[in-house]
């Protein structure tokens, strides 16, 4: 597994395991959850140690089956990395800190790693929001904290604002998706020491499969979407959180991290034609 080595000199795993759609998507789909359980026991057994979440995840039941995994399978709780969101009308200095303790209590945890704010709210000021999450970082029960679909603007404010350096910023990025490469925001954070976690990596299932794609992968001996993701972490500073419930395409995921891709073949993917 390759990692990115953090500036408190812990790490995260390059490829991690989404949770958006595990257990419902705006509300918890309690029917489902015999499947996502055993999606993420897999993901645990497997080696998964990045697990991504939010408390807008099926209403916060993504989060309830992650500590539920976690407690079936015996993991330890130090050796994981858990990210989890907090969602933008909860930006207030009382709902951050709410909405954190909220999440705390379904993860069955006392910290969480790393926490976000999901999307920024116009109507709500980041001095606020930044205001609880400097103190949930001071009494431990935030490790790191971070932003997500955070423009160049928006990520510096934050960088003002909090106490702690920003480790990530989490925004859409795949190779038919670069809008946070035209915009600066991948170049400002690998200048900066910022972890851009690439979401949505295969384009929720639908990324378009090139020529040069499809040639790179046979030489690999590797399938195109485990190629895509394999560019994407062969960037400085990039990590990537795809989702799968299916158990295949959850070892191929992690698979992905172990191909090396040469700087020919990161060239010619990042070109029009990738």
């Amino acid at each position: 597994m390759n990692y990115e080595s953090l500036p408190d000199h812990s790490r995260i795993a390059k490829i991690g395991f989404g949770t958006s759609g595990v257990g419902g998507w705006m509300m918890a789909d309690h029917s489902q959850d015999a499947r996502a359980v055993a999606a993420l026991r897999s993901a645990l057994e497997l080696g998964y140690t990045h697990f991504d979440t939010a408390e807008m995840y099926a209403g916060g039941h993504a989060e309830e089956l992650i500590a539920r995994a976690i407690s079936e399978t015996k993991s330890s709780r130090e050796g994981l990395f858990i990210t989890s969101k907090v969602q933008p009308m909860h930006l207030t200095y009382g709902g951050v800190k709410k909405a954190c303790e909220g999440s705390l209590r379904r993860l069955a945890s006392d910290y969480i790693d790393l926490y976000l704010v999901h999307w920024p709210n116009p109507l709500l000021p980041l001095k606020e929001t930044f205001r609880a999450l400097n103190e949930l970082a001071r009494e431990g029960k935030v490790r790191h904290v971070g932003v997500s679909n955070f423009s160049l603007g928006l990520l510096q404010q934050s960088q003002k604002l909090s106490e702690a350096p920003i480790l990530a910023d989490q925004v859409p990025y795949s190779l038919s998706h670069r809008s946070y490469v035209d915009n600066g925001v991948l170049k400002y954070c690998q200048e900066n020491k910022i972890v851009l976690t690439a979401y949505s990596p295969m384009d929720r299932g639908h990324l378009p499969v090139s020529d040069t794609l499809r040639a790179i992968a046979s030489a690999h001996g590797a399938g195109p979407f485990q190629i895509a993701l394999a560019w994407l972490i062969g960037q400085p500073g990039v990590i990537t959180i795809p989702m799968s419930l299916d158990p295949r395409h959850i070892a191929e995921n992690l698979a992905a991290a172990e191909i090396e891709l040469s700087t020919a073949e990161i060239d010619q993917l990042a070109g029009p034609h990738g």
